[in-house]
């Protein structure tokens, strides 16, 4: 199932054409923790993608992971992990899937990453149980600018990544029943048409269900909490020359069966 947001009324999408650039959705008049089976559905509406806002506008936590992917931690000199590296971009920099992002400086980054949402709460969550606390998945862009986030000696990384629109989420919110096998979906990043980033989540180190057992150990988890789970190789600050947005530039970040994120750079 697929479930989107449109003048704060939930749709579930029935229908991607992309020649037409339209999406064919039904107005979900029931709750969406109901079964599948007594939720009500409305008439089916058509509408295009930018109409969509972000499929949630204010989670009470953001998790995002660091050096997720070995490739990535190479590029930019980073030693793996022994445990998830966490931070959080704060919810005033969330965006919807289609948004023009003004850039806080000359050296910001794309990073496309997969975004877990929390449907069930909890504390100390075993790993084998953790996608039951899954409600979706969606693709996510942790915009960074990378001159705040290694001004110090140490590099911080939070508010270098939450400037305005630094988190664009969407368009849609895919629930994984829907998905074969997560790990095959292939993160794609392209700038102005160029592919950047190309990388299956089968590279991802710590996996979803790892990640939630992890945050839960330390965090009460909530409905509606999100999890950026990290970036593969390919980001602007890991090339050599490094490369970054310019004014004008069009970001898309894309997962194979979750759909895509168009952003403008201005």
């Amino acid at each position: 199932m697929k479930i989107g947001m449109r003048a704060n009324r939930p749709f579930i999408i029935t229908d991607e054409q992309h020649g037409q650039i339209v999406l064919n959705a039904k107005t979900v008049l029931g709750a969406l923790h109901m079964p599948a089976a007594d939720r009500k559905l409305g008439s089916l509406e058509t509408f295009a993608p930018q109409e969509l806002a972000a499929p949630i506008t204010a989670p009470q936590q953001i998790f995002a992971v660091g050096m997720n992917y070995r490739d990535h931690s190479a590029e930019i000199h980073i030693t793996l992990p022994k445990v998830p590296s966490i931070f959080t971009k704060f919810s005033s920099s969330l965006a919807p899937a289609n948004v023009t992002v003004v850039t806080h400086g000359p050296e910001t980054d794309w990073e496309t990453e997969l975004v877990v949402m929390i449907g069930k709460g909890g504390r100390d969550i075993a790993t084998a149980d953790a996608m039951a606390h899954v409600a979706g998945v969606m693709v996510g862009e942790d915009l960074s600018d990378r001159a705040v986030q290694f001004e110090n000696d140490n590099p911080q990384f939070s508010m270098g990544k939450s400037f305005e629109n630094y988190a664009p989420v969407g368009p849609w919110l895919t629930t994984v029943d829907e998905l074969a096998n997560l790990d095959d979906e292939v993160i794609t990043t392209t700038v102005n048409g160029q592919t950047m980033q190309q990388a299956p989540l089968s590279q991802l180190i710590f996996k979803v269900p790892d990640l939630v057992h992890y945050l839960s150990t330390v965090c009460e988890l909530q409905p509606g909490d999100l999890i950026f789970t990290g970036t593969p190789s390919g980001t602007g600050v890991g090339r050599n020359p490094q490369v970054f947005l310019q004014a004008g530039d069009q970001l898309c970040g894309q997962i194979t069966h979750l759909g895509t994120l168009n952003i403008t750079i201005k």
